[in-house]
């Protein structure tokens, strides 16, 4: 919706208040006009109903606010006698147009002092349950919100099964682009295919104000820029989906490139500017490599034709390795020929193995699926170990438009700086000439900081090489925690990693566990709880 849109919507909504209440607001020895003033009127309407006046403030929370309003609604209409169930049916059944018949047909008296508790079990039971739903929707959308680890992208670094908590506050709060949507959940209702939310009305992109910018090598989450999790076919996404930012598939990356840089790998390596790229100590890359071998590395073997296979648990224990790829194709002179995914740290381990015959680097070579690396085609001979240069676009800055440089910033122009924010921008091409908007275009100025995210895993991660950048707005928060690690290669309780729990994303030095200071803290909660309980039945 655009500005003017959003402001008839707000204007219609204010009219049909005043007409449903104002009878009301008089009968409760307020004057008529006071409905009619928007957000005043929420305020008098909180006094009305003997509410906190910080319920004004969850009305105009998106998401939040399709929780409040029935909850205003119903209690606006007890406050004038109407509380029976069927009351409270047909006042929510007609998203509160109910007290279009309380305002003029009945004189329905103003009950200054009734009682606000529920006067049933099952009242009681309801009302805490949708208050926590409300506070849990205030934290997941603006504090802190929790998010697992799909694939290993990250891995060694973060693990699948890492469960985290993600930090919506360091970079500042992306508020909801959805007005209507299930609390809590992303695009889909769980065991269906159905969508969470609606598509239309939508609010315009909006973030609030963060304590901390984006640094270099920091893990971030952020809205994956193709629109499904699907396998990208070269330029554009499968299946043609269109999602808001916020309901698109969250990603979780290394940011290795800031606006403003100049970023190349060199034989998977990242060069900033021309230097190497330093990662932080708890940051494990890893590559595949090739392992020729004089004994076995895997366990019943599934396939003529390598599929992955179970680890010998010696090289798993020794070695850290989740799967091994084994291709009896190439195997020769009786050896075992294997694709394995390794650490520096583990390939030096590896390679002082008796077994060991081999170890080479699966490198990736040019002229090897640049088709499918970003910016789809083109003229250069890049791999996933050999990319770049390429520029990263930086706010306010200026770029040079022509047919080289058009394949890298066409999609920023047109849906990430376009349609994302508002804005009708197509480019086209007339005998060579690019035109946006049906006019010549020759350079063009960013209006957001872009960034570059690249998994540790490097020749296993669907990152910025195949998608490229990842703009400002579908920057979603940071890892902060991971408070629960679950080993999918394992069953319940040997499938807990007690060494991950409540270890935290970032920093340096060996990974520290805080899980016996959340424990201390669940214990005192109890122990206070109980002494409370206590004390109060004695009083």
């Amino acid at each position: 919706m655009t500005a003017t849109q959003w402001l008839l919507f707000i204007a219609a909504i204010q009219v049909i208040h005043f007409l449903g209440t104002w009878k009301l607001y008089v009968r409760a020895g307020r004057k008529a006009w006071e409905a009619a003033v928007p957000v005043y009127n929420a305020v008098v309407l909180m006094k009305i109903i003997n509410r906190p006046w910080w319920w004004t403030i969850l009305l105009f929370i998106p998401i939040v606010n399709l929780m409040m309003f029935p909850i205003v609604w119903v209690e606006t209409a007890r406050s004038f006698g109407f509380n029976t169930y069927k009351d409270t049916f047909l006042t929510v059944i007609t998203c509160g147009l109910y007290l279009f018949y309380i305002n003029y047909a009945t004189d329905a008296p103003y009950i200054e002092n009734r009682e606000l508790m529920p006067k049933s079990a099952n009242g009681e039971w309801t009302s805490s349950i949708l208050f926590a739903i409300i506070a849990a929707t205030v934290v997941h959308t603006y504090f802190m919100q929790p998010f697992t680890i799909p694939t290993s992208s990250l891995e060694k670094t973060l693990l699948v099964g890492d469960y985290l908590f993600v930090s919506k506050f360091h970079y500042g709060a992306r508020t909801p682009i959805t007005t209507v949507a299930t609390p809590m959940l992303h695009d889909t209702i769980p065991f269906t295919k159905q969508k969470s939310y609606l598509s239309w009305p939508q609010l315009p992109y909006f973030r609030l104000p963060g304590f901390q910018s984006i640094k270099r090598n920091d893990i971030v989450v952020f809205s994956w820029p193709i629109d499904t999790m699907e396998v990208i076919t070269p330029g554009f996404e499968r299946g043609n989906v269109r999602k808001p930012i916020d309901k698109k598939s969250n990603y979780v990356k290394r940011c290795v490139g800031l606006p403003g840089d100049s970023l190349e790998v060199r034989d998977g390596y990242v060069y900033i500017n021309g230097e190497r790229n330093e990662l932080p100590d708890r940051a494990r890359l890893q590559f595949s490599y090739i392992v020729t071998s004089s004994k076995p590395m895997v366990l019943n073997v599934q396939s003529a034709y390598g599929a992955f296979t179970t680890v010998d648990p010696f090289y798993n224990e020794q070695y850290d390795i989740t799967d091994i790829q084994y291709d009896p194709r190439i195997s020769s002179q009786g050896n075992y020929v294997n694709y394995v995914q390794l650490t520096d740290e583990n390939k030096e381990k590896l390679n002082n193995n008796p077994s060991t015959i081999n170890i080479e680097k699966n490198k990736r070579n040019s002229n090897r699926g640049s088709s499918r690396l970003f910016p789809w085609g083109g003229d250069h001979q890049w791999s996933i170990d050999e990319y770049g240069p390429i520029y990263i676009p930086k706010k306010g800055e200026t770029t040079v438009i022509n047919q080289e440089t058009i394949p890298y910033y066409k999609r920023l122009i047109e849906v990430y700086e376009g349609s994302e924010l508002g804005i009708d921008n197509k480019i086209t091409q007339n005998n060579g000439q690019i035109l946006l908007n049906g006019n010549p275009l020759t350079e063009y100025t960013f209006k957001l900081d872009h960034y570059w995210m690249m998994g540790d895993n490097r020749h296993n991660s669907q990152d910025a090489r195949s998608w490229g950048y990842v703009p400002y707005t579908h920057v979603m928060g940071k890892p902060v925690m991971v408070w629960l690690s679950l080993d999918q290669n394992k069953s319940f309780p040997n499938n807990i990693r007690w060494d991950r729990m409540f270890t935290t994303v970032g920093g340096n030095g060996p990974l520290v566990s805080y899980l016996w200071v959340v424990g201390l803290l669940i214990f005192a909660y109890i122990a206070w709880s109980f002494f409370k309980s206590r004390r109060n039945k004695k009083a």
